[in-house]
């Protein structure tokens, strides 16, 4: 067991070069909002939650970690994201007993109206457009063995303002590993593997004088003007987590840790722990980006409390905060309801 664990941190290590930092690539992709960390579960400890994903989150984390849920399930999680933007995810994970977990997600990244502005009229036209952007999975999970299990999403992407838009199609793909040592998990995840993404609509259409230098010619020609195609943010993760104290069947102590490699930013480590009391108070916290340096995200912490709803099943009330530097704070309320 102990060349599990050794080779459990070689893993973690071989994709965590934090000395090589010098290139970034900050905002080299598209579908940004991919990389906003949904559940309030997952962001209270600190992000660290591709081996502890057992409910309908999973889709995002880790979609072999579906194979963990007993019972049908499904979250929603509201988010109030920075700049009045607001952040939505809803997730349903049904198992299906000798078939494997099916799962669907859903996540909308939405804000207000805002007026169309021109250089001959910078404060304001009297247009309003509106932009957001918009993600839709379908996952499967299975257990190939009584401990190892592996699952992959399919997804379309979608970002949209004013009437322009860019879409794409995306695969996630991840592996989740049981040993025998204390509930030690072992699993990773490769998310947003897929097309490049480019806008295109009806605001890329313009006439224009394809040389001015040229008298008398028309200086009217429709043309289309074409962007640049970016890469969606893959990113790459490596975790573990262990119950390191365990009182009884309805309380224990986990700890976790993931190594993230983005294609678009600096490898970092996120950290964090759970507390469950009687299998109805959580107590979380964690922290987000140790080793990235310059990164705004740090501390979260965060509550739970599952409750029994008669005889129809349980439902789950989660509340993450988490300090995000100079942008002050973020909080997450998630509702997670399993028949």
């Amino acid at each position: 067991m102990k060349k599990t664990i050794i080779i459990g941190l070689i893993l973690m290590l071989a994709v965590f070069s934090v000395y090589s930092q010098n290139i970034t690539k900050k905002g080299t992709t598209a579908a940004g909002f991919l990389n906003i960390d949904v559940g309030a579960r997952a962001v209270s400890m600190g992000s660290a939650f591709v081996t502890v994903s057992d409910d309908p989150t999973a889709v995002y984390w880790n979609p072999a970690g579906l194979t963990q849920l007993h019972s049908t399930q499904a979250m929603f999680s509201h988010t109030k994201w920075l700049a009045d933007i607001t952040f939505n995810y809803a997730a349903l994970a049904l198992p299906l007993p000798g078939i494997g977990t099916v799962g669907a997600s859903a996540t909308f990244l939405t804000m207000d109206e805002m007026e169309k502005t021109t250089i001959e009229n910078p404060m304001g036209t009297g247009e309003m457009f509106s932009a957001g952007s918009y993600a839709f999975a379908l996952s499967y999970a299975r257990k190939l063995t009584d401990r190892f299990a592996i699952g992959g999403n399919i997804k379309y992407v979608s970002e949209r303002i004013y009437h322009s838009s860019a879409n794409g199609v995306a695969l996630d793909v991840g592996t989740l590993f049981q040993t025998q040592f204390n509930g030690l998990m072992i699993g990773m995840s490769i998310s947003n593997y897929g097309t490049k993404m480019r806008m295109s609509g009806r605001d890329m259409l313009i006439q224009t004088d394809p040389d001015p230098s040229i008298g008398g010619n028309n200086p009217n020609i429709p043309s289309n003007m074409e962007t640049n195609a970016f890469d969606m943010p893959l990113m790459f993760r490596v975790g573990m987590s262990m119950d390191v104290l365990k009182w009884s069947d309805e309380s224990s102590l986990k700890l976790a840790m993931d190594a993230m490699h983005p294609n678009d930013d600096v490898e970092y480590v996120n950290i964090g722990m759970e507390c469950i009391l009687y299998r109805m108070i959580a107590l979380r916290t964690g922290y987000k980006t140790l080793f990235a340096g310059e990164s705004e995200e740090g501390l979260a912490m965060g509550c739970g409390l599952n409750t029994k709803i008669a005889s129809y099943g349980e439902i789950k009330l989660d509340y993450a905060y988490q300090q995000f530097g100079i942008l002050k704070n973020i909080q997450k309320f998630t509702v997670t309801m399993a028949f």
